[in-house]
C-alpha cells in the first residue's frame, strides 16, 4: 500500500480502502482458485495492483470511456483500474468460467458499480468499446485480430481509440509482426515507475483503425 500512497497521493479514502481490501479478498480466492501463485501473492500489490494502474500515468480516461479487459483472468489490470477510475465503464471477459466467478464477487465484496464480468471469449463478444487492455494474454499480432472488431469508432478521449497491451521481456519480434497491421506506441513503464520490478515491462498502444 505504501507503493500506491507513493505514486497515487491523488487517490480518496473510499479507493484507498478499496484497494487495502484486494490482498484479503485475494488470498482467500486463491485458496479456492489458482489465480495467483503462491509466491506471488505476497507481492499483490506491486505485482499486479501497481502494475495495472500504471496505465493511468500514461492515458487518462473520462466519464463517456467504455473499457475492455480482454483475458482478465483473475480481474488484473480491470479491478485495480475500475477503483481508480469509478466515472468509467469496465466489461472483464475470460473464457475461463471460475475466474469471473472470482471478479465478480471482488467487484461485488468492493462494491464496484462500473465493472461487469463476462465469462466470454473475444471471438465471441458482440459489443464495442472506445478501448481494450489485456495484460499478458496473448501475442500482440492475435490481440490485434482479436480486438479490430470490439474498437468503437467515435473516440472520447484525446488519445484515438485502441488497444492497450501490459508486455514484458523483448517485444522485438511481437512489434515486428504488427508494424504493417497498426499504428503503435512503446510506453516504457519504469520511466515513469523507477522500481526494479518494472525492468523490461512496458505499455503497448496499438491504434487499429
Amino acid at each position: 500500500m505504501e507503493l500506491l500512497l507513493k505514486y497515487f497521493p491523488e487517490l480518496d479514502k473510499n479507493q484507498l480502502l478499496a484497494l487495502h481490501q484486494l490482498r484479503a479478498i485475494y488470498e482467500a480466492f486463491n485458496e479456492k482458485v489458482n489465480l495467483i501463485s503462491r509466491k506471488d501473492i505476497q507481492h499483490i500489490y506491486l505485482h499486479h495492483v501497481l502494475h495495472s494502474l500504471t496505465l493511468t500515468k500514461f492515458i487518462q480516461w473520462n466519464h463517456k470511456c467504455s473499457v475492455l479487459d480482454l483475458g482478465t483472468g483473475g480481474g488484473f489490470p480491470a479491478i485495480p483500474l475500475a477503483i481508480y477510475y469509478p466515472e468509467v465503464s469496465f466489461t472483464a471477459i475470460d473464457g475461463t468460467g471460475k475466474k469471473i466467478k472470482v471478479v465478480r464477487e471482488v467487484a461485488e465484496a468492493l462494491q464496484l458499480k462500473n465493472i461487469e464480468a463476462k465469462h466470454l471469449r473475444a471471438e465471441d463478444c458482440k459489443d464495442k468499446y472506445h478501448f481494450v487492455v489485456s495484460r499478458a494474454v496473448t501475442t500482440l499480432n492475435q490481440l490485434c485480430i482479436l480486438s479490430k472488431p470490439l474498437i468503437r469508432k467515435d473516440s472520447v478521449t484525446a488519445l484515438p481509440n485502441g488497444v492497450i497491451a501490459y508486455k514484458g521481456g523483448n517485444i522485438t519480434e511481437e512489434i515486428k509482426e504488427i508494424k504493417s497491421k497498426a499504428y503503435y506506441e512503446i510506453w516504457n513503464i519504469r520511466d515513469r515507475f523507477p522500481e526494479d520490478y518494472f525492468d523490461e515491462k512496458y505499455l503497448i498502444y496499438l491504434q487499429l483503425h
